[in-house]
């Protein structure tokens, strides 16, 4: 049924124009459609709709990620846009803020301004 449709992703956020600043502005995404419901960003041909949200609980787990090339590049890159990355407490993470997965995968997270955990993966 949907295997063939294209597929969006949704984030909450309160204040739009942080989002935007953070979205367009510090991780480069193209901005499609701005308004005051959502900001519509082009991921490579699949869509995000970063959502006014109003007031909300930002969830503990990551709700989107991405797949790059470099993980530890691409970490301090948005560290050097001000980007701070995340460390929890039990995992084993290196200088940069990444854990190596038991398959070698490389994981790094980080917030948006609203609090959502976002991740870079580089895949073994």
């Amino acid at each position: 049924m949907l295997s063939g449709a294209a597929f969006v992703g949704f984030i909450p956020a309160r204040d739009a124009g942080a989002a935007r600043a953070f979205y367009e502005g510090v991780l480069g995404l193209r901005v499609v459609e701005s308004s005051p419901f959502a900001l519509i960003l082009d991921l490579q041909g699949t869509t995000l709709r970063v959502t006014s949200a109003g007031d909300f609980i930002p969830q503990p787990f990551t709700v989107a990620g991405w797949h790059v090339q470099d993980v530890a590049a691409e970490v301090r890159a948005l560290q050097a846009k001000g980007v701070e990355f995340a460390r929890y407490d039990g995992m084993e993470q290196d200088e940069l803020g990444i854990w190596t997965a038991p398959s070698g995968d490389r994981v790094a997270w980080f917030r948006d301004p609203d609090g959502n955990t976002l991740s870079l993966t580089t895949l073994a």
